[in-house]
């Protein structure tokens, strides 16, 4: 059996018995987007596939770096780190391709934890728009950086004088995608097996710098197959002896790395509902409240969209980063960039967001601002004409310029807590807070250079 067609408790059982496993991978998303994970024997996982089973709820309750958040929301030393109730997503089922014959299962946080759960967040969004009638299709698309390093040696350098994978810029290159064709052949194969294929890739411009437009689905399967195509991407470039990094910006001299979402809406009946021939631009009145929603929640939920400290980083003119919540028809200096086509390709990419997402909450955030603009009929600015970055904006539409003040932001957000829940933002608020916190102890190379010997 192909286990992109298992649907059921039986279609696991049967793959998992015709395959003689007798261990399967299972992995969960954390808030950061990281997939934890561990092997479940064959008997235990038949054990748990309908009723769930407890996994260790510290993934809500560390930072990326296993540093426990010393703010307790959902969890902390105050209930001991209990158990948190996980149970398998049956249809995530996925091959393996680099480990033989080996499946692999997502898991979604079930009960009290699936209010901070950051795939469950997104199904409540998803859930939201069902019962407006319409179903919501995302594809992400990341950039990201190749090094001829590995683990150790990154660290021996402590991140200094990287070699990069290729040298110089780029962009679009036929010759380095000709002279490295088997690092793409092999992305581009592995992505097929597992269900998340590309429909491109290219370098951009940078050294050592990649494109990837993963093909569009349903707005959750999106979600799953951006957040898997990162950790992959990275798990195979280590066994080839590179590194991948999804930061949003790992140098001062190269432009950041983009991780755009692109989103469309259709009815009960398939067809889109962003496309209307009797309006300028055929841009019906739901895409234009969608645009109006989204540009008027971005200030407010820009924590769920730029997550890092080093996401912020990215945020400046010239570096095709957007700096406000603008918006224009086809123009790539903005943040959301409406994209003309006919009833099935006409959607919005939401280009503020960065490689460096965790694809459930920033889909989450994308989705759930749009809808809440045609709840509440939102009108958006004027579209900008030319470059964005020589024009002027209301204060309004200013985005937060540091993590903490997007953290302060979305908790005061009556809009966020009505999309997400007030666990969920809360909780998510929190883990901000303490990244905000552990950056600041940091005594950063700019400042030894600037002050060590002139002060």
């Amino acid at each position: 059996m192909d286990a992109r067609f298992v649907k059921t408790v039986t279609d696991a059982r049967s793959i998992i018995e015709d395959r003689d496993l007798s261990f399967v991978k299972v992995g969960i998303f954390d808030i950061d987007g990281v997939l934890r994970g561990k092997y479940l024997s064959k008997d235990k996982f038949f054990s748990i596939l309908e009723s769930g089973f407890g996994f260790c709820d510290v993934v809500l309750g560390w930072d990326v770096n296993d540093q426990l958040y010393d703010t307790d929301s959902y969890t902390g030393w105050s209930n001991g780190y209990a158990d948190a109730m996980v149970k398998p997503v049956i249809d995530s089922c996925r091959e393996l391709p680099m480990e033989d014959n080996m499946l692999f299962f997502l898991l979604e946080f079930e009960d009290r934890a699936a209010h901070v759960c950051p795939r469950q967040t997104l199904k409540r969004v998803i859930k939201r728009a069902e019962g407006m009638g319409i179903k919501a299709t995302a594809a992400c698309e990341f950039e990201f950086f190749l090094f001829n390093e590995t683990p150790d040696s990154v660290r021996e350098k402590n991140y200094t004088d990287l070699n990069t994978f290729t040298p110089g810029n780029f962009g679009y290159s036929f010759l380095r995608a000709s002279v490295e064709h088997n690092f793409y052949e092999q992305l581009l194969a592995l992505c097929e097996e597992m269900d998340m294929p590309i429909e491109g890739l290219h370098t951009e411009t940078g050294p050592g710098v990649l494109e990837a437009a993963i093909v569009y689905d349903e707005a959750l399967k999106a979600a799953d197959k951006g957040a898997l195509f990162k950790t992959f991407t990275k798990i195979l470039a280590q066994k080839n002896d590179l590194m991948a990094t999804f930061m949003a910006k790992w140098s001062k001299d190269v432009p950041g790395q983009s991780g755009h979402i692109h989103l469309s809406l259709q009815g009960k009946d398939g067809e889109g509902l962003f496309f209307d021939e009797s309006k300028e631009g055929n841009f019906s009145d739901t895409m234009r409240y969608f645009i109006g929603g989204q540009q008027k929640l971005m200030p407010e939920l820009l924590a769920m969209i730029a997550p890092t400290i080093n996401s912020y980083t990215r945020m400046i003119p010239g570096f095709w980063a957007p700096t406000e919540a603008s918006w224009g028809i086809d123009n790539r200096t903005t943040a959301l960039r409406a994209i003309p086509g006919s009833s099935k390709s006409q959607r919005v990419e939401y280009r503020i967001a960065a490689a460096d997402i965790n694809p459930h909450i920033a889909i989450a955030a994308a989705l759930g601002s749009g809808l809440w603009g045609i709840e509440n009929k939102i009108e958006p600015t004027a579209g900008v004409v030319g470059n964005a970055y020589d024009q002027e904006f209301p204060d309004e539409l200013t985005l937060p310029k540091t993590l903490w003040d997007a953290a302060q932001a979305l908790k005061k957000s009556t809009a966020a807590r009505d999309l997400f829940g007030d666990a969920f933002v809360d909780h998510y608020v929190v883990t901000r807070e303490w990244e905000e916190r552990e950056f600041r102890k940091a005594i950063t190379d700019w400042e030894m250079q600037r002050y060590f010997e002139i002060i």
